[in-house]
């Protein structure tokens, strides 16, 4: 009788002990369900943030949680989607913003909501027109990326023979974007550095960052050009001001071999570089799917073990796609079609 009522006891006491088992199990489990994470992007329809939301999704299905993709075209959305975020349980968010400027907007609606918040791109920017720095950011070095650029099209010019003496370059500007002006600036020492003259740079600035401003910059441009003109650089913040430069140099009359256009980004490229032949020699392609993944488990790890993301962690690794090349590069992540 006490044998059994012994082992009684014992089957008793594991199949308790296999119920909290199993209890705590679902506990956790359901506890790593609630965790979720907001990821806000200006320009959904772009290729560039359709990568980084498509390797945020990937860090959510690696770690554990949930990611909440909002648009936020303007700053009215973007304060309503951290309201949104608020009241769906989500604990943080990255946002590459509408406009900089909506920083301390930001900051000060994530604090009344109890979020953390990172920012992916575009930095923020205080009331006193400076970086905010105490806000965690992930972003390119613009500069640096810049400067790479700016060495690509040298090393395409030197390539093809062409003599400083009649090659100028038409560099599109659009200053009041501090990521623009460094990335043009950086391209600029470059090519100074590689010997082209300083009277043969022409800054065109931009009313619009895209390809019909860019080919209103450019074209203005083109009419200060002298005669002995017989090669261009093309130059901007990204593809689609470059794109919208070489356009510009078509309907002047330049040849495609007498131009070279090299972007930055690559995702708007795609098209052009599908073309046997054009003035666009090619793109800086960065690493949207790193940056995805990354700012997504950084804000995990933030929300959930305490771990501040570094204040500011820079990107400075790209690939110069052209037409030799363009789509090898594009399968590695993710983005030919």
């Amino acid at each position: 009788m006490f044998r059994g009522r012994g082992i009684s006891s014992l089957v008793k006491s594991a199949l308790a002990a296999s119920a909290l088992g199993l209890s705590l199990s679902a506990a956790s489990f359901a506890h790593a369900e609630e965790v979720k994470i907001g990821f806000l992007v200006k320009q959904p329809e772009e290729p560039w943030f359709q990568t980084e939301w498509a390797f945020a999704e990937k860090a959510a299905k690696d770690k554990g949680f949930t990611l909440l993709k909002i648009a936020v075209p303007d700053g009215e959305k973007t304060l309503s989607a951290i309201d949104s975020l608020a009241a769906n349980g989500a604990k943080g968010f990255v946002i590459c913003p509408p406009d900089v400027s909506l920083g301390p907007a930001i900051v000060a609606k994530s604090k009344i909501n109890g979020l953390k918040v990172m920012a992916v791109d575009d930095r923020f920017v205080g009331s006193d027109g400076k970086f905010m720095e105490d806000v965690p950011y992930l972003g390119m070095a613009a500069f640096d990326v810049g400067r790479q650029q700016g060495e690509a099209m040298a090393t395409e010019a030197k390539k093809r023979n062409w003599q400083w003496e009649d090659t100028y370059a038409v560099v599109n500007t659009f200053n009041e974007l501090d990521t623009a002006k460094q990335r043009t600036d950086g391209s600029v020492k470059a090519l100074r550095d590689a010997g082209l003259p300083e009277d043969h740079i022409i800054f065109a600035p931009q009313k619009t960052l895209d390809v019909p401003g860019s080919m209103d910059a450019t074209s203005s441009a083109l009419v200060k050009l002298p005669g002995s003109a017989k090669h261009l650089i093309v130059g901007g913040m990204n593809d689609n001001t470059v794109l919208g430069g070489v356009r510009a140099t078509e309907s002047a009359g330049f040849k495609a071999e007498n131009v070279i256009g090299i972007g930055i980004n690559g995702t708007d490229a795609i098209g052009e570089l599908k073309k046997p032949n054009s003035g666009f020699f090619g793109s800086m392609l960065p690493s949207p799917h790193e940056e995805g993944y990354q700012t997504a488990t950084m804000m995990y790890e933030w929300v959930t073990t305490g771990k501040e993301p570094p204040k500011y962690t820079a990107m400075d690794k790209v690939t110069l796609i052209t037409r030799e090349n363009f789509q090898q590069e594009l399968e590695k992540i993710g983005l030919w079609k």
